[in-house]
């Protein structure tokens, strides 16, 4: 359980205050932990805030052929980071999008 200091919850003077997401330092687990091969080496991604940041740590450009799937992964991997009981949908949309990107 946070402690509130002032009215404002430690996460949020972490993030700024700026009401921004939690999903890049969530540690819920996914449903499934994907090896993703990247420069001949497989990385594992198992948590929320592991996924969040792969997907958006690459340029837009790189996504833009699965921009749709790219969206719908991002979104469901916020909620999930929200409420862990949406990380079926978050790994459901993981696995659409890297397996259309031929990532896994």
């Amino acid at each position: 359980m946070q402690e509130e200091v002032g009215g404002v919850a430690p996460t949020d003077l972490f993030l700024g205050g700026l009401g921004m997401s939690e999903a890049p330092y969530s540690r819920t687990p996914l449903r499934a932990t994907f090896k993703i091969k990247l420069n001949g080496e497989a990385v594992p991604i198992a948590t929320v805030g592991q996924a969040y940041r792969f997907i958006t740590n690459l340029s837009s450009i790189e996504w833009m052929e699965f921009r749709s799937l790219h969206g719908d992964a991002v979104a469901s991997l916020q909620e999930a980071a929200d409420s862990a009981m949406l990380t079926v949908q978050a790994t459901n949309a993981l696995r659409a999008l890297f397996a259309r990107a031929k990532l896994l």
